[in-house]
């Protein structure tokens, strides 16, 4: 076994960073607000990230910034301002892929450190050193190389320099992400942190001397979605990327629910711990309880073909609804403050869930409002807050959640 398993985990605001530590992260990764390729999704306040780089490090974790935006000449001035925002935070490092960006970074953080993103297209050995020489500790490689590709990557460059590559989540039909389609289509630039998803858009062929007649790219009367890819999973193959050289497994999903990343990161979590004991166990079960589309290895083993693309639709499967999480619990009663994340009936039966590998089954017998003490039948209003008497002992952030078995849209 080489170097010590990083489990990397997104975070897009304040409270998806606290979860995703407790349930088992070594490291975050956070955006700059504009600056991250997340323009919609990350909402953290310089005051936030003080916080969550404190709260990170008191707890022997990492804390990364992305500042991964390709960037214009207008975006500089403001990029600025926010570096000097920031001045002081200790961030242990910034994620970054324009040199523009790390220049500046380089004049207002002379300190500063920095990975390569993901967005820089490092997929192959000449680039990865050229990122090193120019001061990266660490690579975060392609999605697009396999595990031979990330070995031979691993064995040209310096021990000290370390590979990072993404393990979970959703994967993009452009080159490590760098894509002009939304630009094109809805005039929101996807390297400057507005991607609109075009490639999950349901299309058609229409022939110009038939406007309005549509014809399916593919045999299936419903069209086609030919740029829709699965999703990224690699939790069964936590030992072949260690192999090849990977010490940083990250999982995507800054614009997911917190609901994502606490079950994914505690699943994942399992599977570097069953590796560390030289053991192995499915755990694809964990994952699927939080909304996913079907899964792949993607490029891993090689090129992934057609099978690896979804031609049928953009939907997310749900097997499982996140109805609430513990506030507080009261030894003394059994009694738990839970706020409500959807609906929860009287009568339902519940699976709690926890960090590490706390999981128990009970059904919700009684509910009561904490201000009235008045008996609740359902709780349909969102995040409204409940008393449960609890079947064990439960600790603040535990997760309810319930079975669906059906699929919907993404949420």
């Amino acid at each position: 076994m080489g170097k010590k398993l990083e489990l990397l985990a997104p975070a897009g605001d304040r409270e998806k960073f606290m979860i995703a530590l407790e349930y088992g992260a070594d490291a975050v990764y956070f955006g700059g607000g504009p600056f991250s390729l997340r323009a919609a999704g990350d909402e953290f306040s310089p005051d936030d990230i003080r916080d969550c780089v404190a709260y990170a490090h008191a707890n022997g974790k990492k804390a990364y910034l992305t500042l991964n935006v390709y960037a214009h000449d207008e975006d500089f001035g403001p990029l600025r301002a926010y570096l000097e925002s920031i001045r002081g935070i200790p961030v242990d490092a910034f994620l970054v892929s324009d040199l523009g960006v790390l220049s500046l970074i380089r004049e207002v953080l002379p300190d500063a450190r920095f990975h390569a993103s993901t967005q820089a297209n490092v997929t192959n050995l000449r680039a990865a050193k050229a990122w090193a020489d120019l001061g990266a500790e660490r690579i975060v490689l392609a999605r697009e190389l396999s595990l031979e590709e990330i070995r031979t990557i691993r064995d040209g460059l310096p021990d000290e320099i370390e590979l990072e590559a993404f393990v979970h989540g959703a994967m993009c039909i452009s080159y490590s992400g760098r894509c002009l389609l939304s630009n094109f289509m809805a005039g929101r630039d996807a390297n400057r942190g507005l991607c609109t998803h075009p490639c999950r858009w349901k299309y058609a062929l229409v022939e110009e001397k038939r406007p309005g007649t549509y014809y399916p790219v593919e045999e299936d009367d419903r069209g086609t979605y030919f740029m829709n890819s699965n999703d990224l999973c690699m939790i069964g193959h936590i030992k072949d990327l260690a192999d090849a050289g990977v010490t940083s497994l990250k999982i995507e999903g800054r614009m997911k629910s917190m609901y994502y990343v606490a079950t994914t990161v505690r699943a994942y979590r399992m599977a570097i711990r069953d590796y560390e004991n030289g053991t192995a166990r499915d755990l694809t079960d964990e994952l699927s309880k939080a909304s996913h589309r079907r899964y792949t290895t993607g490029f891993y083993y090689g090129n992934p073909g057609r099978d690896d693309q979804n031609y049928e639709d953009s939907n997310y499967i749900r097997n499982y609804s996140f109805v609430g999480k513990v506030l507080s619990y009261d030894r003394e009663t059994g009694i738990a403050v839970v706020q409500q994340r959807n609906k929860i009936v009287r009568g339902d039966e519940v699976e709690i869930i926890g960090p590490g590998e706390v999981r128990f089954r009970q059904t919700i017998e009684e509910m009561t409002d904490p201000e009235t003490g008045l008996s609740l039948k359902e709780a349909p209003h969102p995040k409204q807050l409940l008393k449960i008497k609890m079947k064990n002992e439960v600790k603040r952030d535990y997760i309810l959640q319930k079975p669906l078995n059906e699929e919907s849209d993404p949420q």
